[in-house]
């Protein structure tokens, strides 16, 4: 072997491709995937109820349009108040090259337009043939479009082909989500078994095309899939016991015009599905550092493995369950500054369901990592303890 070599060795760690795999693991991966596939297809919807989507506060139609004019002046309803006085002309759908005037009072929360900017009309159509217009948003198309080149540029550059394989899993992933979880709670399949489903299959496509078919694959998902069965065990405990009613958010009474979706068992699929990231992460940082430890010191057992592997775990899920916490907190900031507003004990206003669902959801998935680092490092222990250098 020539010195590059030896140094390219040292720089990437070991090929995990040409370690081989045990066959009593591959065979219980595969089982997983057949059971995970077949229960796809079993849950896959089919047909189903049509929905009437003004029941539930949609528009007919949400056509793009452009603002041609706007100023400020007197309200129409109230002369004493200022508006914003705002032209539109429509750009898309069967009303292109129409215009609607709209008034937006000049109050905080208010969108503040101007001539060019891109926005979405909603379009209403009254039982008489009468069409009106309502402003819905500012229309950020090409604005995400743009991140997310920049996204996987960056995502692409640093991991080069192991990022183009980990874009094609996120890829994988929204599919898995917009075509198969979604359209199944909608149609009535049990939210919680869905939610197994197709999280299981997002964590063996995504897997599998980042890292490849290698025993640290194996390791990783089989510990995911052992902390995601506790999750949902623990999760269904827990909601069952707190009594939650699955109303715990806005949407969620709109989503009562709709008799097939059982509000508490999409609040538990809600709980598993916010899991899965940190246990992709988690269980594939194990899985590696039992393999770098391995391929540093050749001559460590399963036993030292382990406890150096669970070292590494230890530190890291510390951060990942603040990383939990924070992340749950930042999307609740305006409730959680409302409550701190409202001056009531701590033991009130962590048992309303608002904030006492967010609780749950921080604690159930920090578990279900806890779970996920000791088994993963067992068996990544085990495992590469039989390799050969």
């Amino acid at each position: 072997m020539s010195e590059r070599q030896r140094d390219l060795d040292k720089l990437l760690g070991p090929d995990r491709r040409s370690i081989p795999i045990p066959r009593g693991l591959s065979a219980v991966v595969v089982v997983v995937a057949v059971v995970v596939l077949s229960t796809m297809v079993y849950l896959w919807p089919r047909g189903g109820t049509p929905i009437d989507l003004e029941v539930i506060g949609f528009a007919d139609e949400s056509p793009a349009a452009e603002v041609i004019a706007a100023e400020m002046g007197p309200c129409s309803y109230a002369p004493d108040l200022d508006c914003r006085t705002v032209e539109f002309r429509v750009a898309t759908g069967e009303h292109a090259l129409e215009t609607a005037m709209l008034e937006f009072p000049d109050e905080p929360g208010q969108p503040d337009l101007a001539v060019g900017d891109e926005v979405f009309l909603s379009v209403i159509e009254m039982e008489d043939g009468t069409v009106s217009f309502q402003y819905a948003d500012r229309d950020r198309t090409t604005l995400l479009l743009v991140l997310s080149v920049v996204f996987a540029a960056a995502v692409v550059g640093l991991g080069r082909m192991r990022g183009v394989a980990a874009i094609a899993g996120l890829g994988v992933s929204i599919v898995v989500l917009v075509w198969f979880i979604l359209p199944a709670i909608i149609a009535g399949r049990e939210a919680v078994l869905v939610a197994i489903t197709g999280g299981a299959a997002i964590v063996l496509v995504s897997l599998y095309l980042a890292h490849g078919f290698t025993p640290l694959t194996h390791a990783a998902a089989l510990g995911a899939f052992t902390a995601l069965v506790v999750t949902v065990t623990l999760s269904w405990l827990v909601v069952t016991l707190a009594g939650f009613t699955g109303l715990e958010g806005d949407e969620a009474f709109f989503l009562l015009a709709l008799p097939e979706i059982d509000l508490r068992g999409l609040l538990l699929a809600g709980v598993v599905l916010g899991a899965l990231g940190a246990l992709d992460d988690v269980t594939v940082t194990q899985a590696s550092a039992v393999w770098e430890v391995r391929e540093a010191n050749p001559g460590l057992g399963a036993e030292a493995l382990f406890s150096a592997g669970m070292r590494v775990g230890r530190n890291h899920i510390v951060s990942t369950v603040n990383t939990l916490l924070l992340a749950y907190a930042g999307a609740s900031l305006p409730l959680l500054i409302l409550f701190s507003l409202s001056a009531q004990e701590l033991g009130v206003v962590a048992s309303s369901e608002v904030l006492a669902v967010e609780i749950v959801r921080t604690l159930v998935g920090s578990i279900g990592l806890v779970v996920a680092v000791p088994v993963t490092t067992w068996l990544s222990a085990r495992i590469a303890a039989r390799q050969a250098r």
